[in-house]
């Protein structure tokens, strides 16, 4: 396979880059333009594993994985405006893990978020429920 060495100047980063390509019929700045692309793609996946919890893909079929990674935005933003709205001090997760923890308990938010009895998320408890093996 033959391969074409590109080298381009990114004036932003001040920085010479240099890419491996088969595509030869592209000019050395659209070769840099896909890959920063390719990277944005690549930066969008991690964003979603740190913020949205996605660690893994639970469908094969493209919309499978839009409906998983839409459900998780809306998740998300329904969390942050909780986050902003109740001005939390907790991090998004931990105000994820609390809402996850009591969905089925019919505690008002407010309530549930001026708890300071607990450190820890873990030690959140549903006690209307019973616990799997009780």
């Amino acid at each position: 396979m033959k391969l074409r060495l590109v080298k381009f100047y990114d004036e932003e980063q001040d920085r010479e880059l240099a890419f491996l390509t088969n595509a030869f019929h592209l000019t050395a700045p659209e070769i840099a333009n896909l890959y920063k692309n390719r990277w944005q793609i690549e930066l969008f996946f991690k964003w979603l594993k740190q913020h949205l919890k996605i660690m893994k893909l639970w469908g094969n079929t493209e919309n499978a994985v839009r409906i998983q990674i839409s459900s998780a935005i809306i998740a998300y933003c329904l969390v942050a405006t909780v986050q902003h709205d109740f001005q939390l001090k907790r991090s998004t997760y931990e105000v994820l893990q609390i809402l996850s923890i009591s969905l089925m308990d019919k505690t008002p938010l407010v309530d549930l978020f001026e708890r300071t009895d607990f450190n820890n998320v873990k030690e959140l408890d549903c006690p209307h429920f019973p616990g799997l093996f009780d």
